[in-house]
């Protein structure tokens, strides 16, 4: 598995869990916003080595509970299912972080309970999909995606961005999208600089109405911020 990036901790990747986190190389979409910018080509040299990678793990068994599976898109490496079922033999919860753009992998992954929790992005709502993420999908996929997950067999999230391209009333579109999900987050907007994929350090606080707060919950089963938001 081309891997370019471990975080070795973090409190917030999984919900209350202590996980390392594996950054995959290559993405198929190219999202002006994304923090990993650095990670959407397909690099031929460098990062670190699955078994790099798979030894640091073992040396933190019984000191974290989970690995972190992020990218990138992790579900275009070939070889993720060996990489999960040798992270789950260690003893670690996995979850994946998805765009959700290869159900059958995800299925096949849910199928087999090899995840212990998926967070799928839900980047905006379908005829906004190449506008915001800059690339061509087939929301047809996403569809099927969100249909595996909501259909249970794993404990998951869908969470979005909420980006300059996007209003409230897109929200509110996104989650009549995933009716019936057990959980939608939406993430308060960070500005990064498109050549570099830092953050400049500027954050968009922005306003939702309660009617439209409302609205979405009735469409799903919880709704969560991340981020400052101003509601009212």
């Amino acid at each position: 598995m081309k891997i370019a990036g471990l975080q070795k901790n973090s409190l917030v990747d999984y919900p209350e869990k202590l996980a390392a986190v594996v950054f995959t190389q290559g993405c198929n979409m190219n999202c002006g916003y994304c923090h990993n910018r650095c990670l959407i080509g397909y690099e031929k040299n460098g990062g670190i080595s699955e078994e790099d990678v798979l030894a640091f793990l073992e040396r933190r068994r019984g000191l974290l509970d989970a690995v972190v599976i992020s990218g990138g898109e992790p579900t275009l490496q070939r070889d993720l299912p060996q990489f999960i079922r040798r992270a789950r033999e260690m003893g670690f919860l996995v979850k994946l972080d998805t765009n959700g753009t290869n159900p059958e992998l995800l299925e096949d992954l849910v199928e087999q309970r090899m995840l212990d929790y998926v967070a799928m992005d839900v980047k905006a709502p379908f005829c906004k999909y190449r506008q915001v993420c800059c690339s061509p999908v087939n929301t047809e996929k996403l569809e099927r995606s969100i249909g595996i997950l909501r259909r249970g067999g794993v404990e998951y999230e869908f969470r979005t961005t909420y980006t300059p391209e996007l209003d409230q009333e897109d929200l509110l579109d996104i989650a009549k999208s995933i009716r019936g999900a057990k959980r939608y987050v939406v993430q308060q907007y960070r500005e990064v600089d498109p050549s570099s994929g830092t953050y400049t350090g500027r954050a968009e606080k922005r306003s939702l109405y309660k009617t439209i707060r409302d609205d979405i919950s009735k469409n799903v089963a919880s709704i969560q911020f991340r981020g400052e938001f101003i509601l009212v």
